[in-house]
């Protein structure tokens, strides 16, 4: 799978969690600090990771940054993207589950090595519900937008 992976430092999980994605057999595609030559500020390395995900060119994304928080944020801005800022892997579970996230954010600044190992087993072995109340909520979130 493609996922787009942003961060605005390579510091804490950063690199590991490239590492991670490619261990698990998955394509990363790199940006901000991750990659040569684009901006590295959150906002702008989180908006092209999120934008890889709304414009096909990636599955899913990691965005990252010291909080996670600004990463989420950002990610969020823009359509079709559901950003999930996970600090443990029942929150990664239940954002794919129940808010059929395509964004996963970290924070580099807490997030173990372990942690990022638990959270992203988490996260891809969860499957969005096909509950109906489930769909609904999501389908709402796009008319939101």
């Amino acid at each position: 799978m493609k996922i787009s992976v942003a961060a605005d430092e390579r510091t804490g999980v950063a690199d590991q969690v490239v590492e991670e994605l490619r261990r698990r057999g998955h394509e990363p595609l790199p940006h901000g600090a991750l990659a040569d030559g684009e901006r590295d500020d959150w906002a702008w390395a989180s908006e092209a990771a999120a934008r890889d995900v709304a414009e096909g060119r990636a599955e899913q994304a990691v965005v990252c940054c010291w909080t996670g928080t600004g990463a989420s944020i950002a990610a969020n801005k823009v359509t079709g993207v559901r950003a999930a800022l996970c600090t443990d892997a029942a929150t990664a579970a239940g954002a794919r589950k129940w808010n059929d996230a395509n964004a996963l954010a970290i924070s580099l600044r807490s997030t173990s090595q372990a942690e990022l190992a638990e959270i992203l087993d988490a996260w891809f072995e969860a499957e969005p519900s096909a509950e109906a109340d489930d769909l609904a909520n999501v389908d709402h979130l796009g008319e939101i937008e």
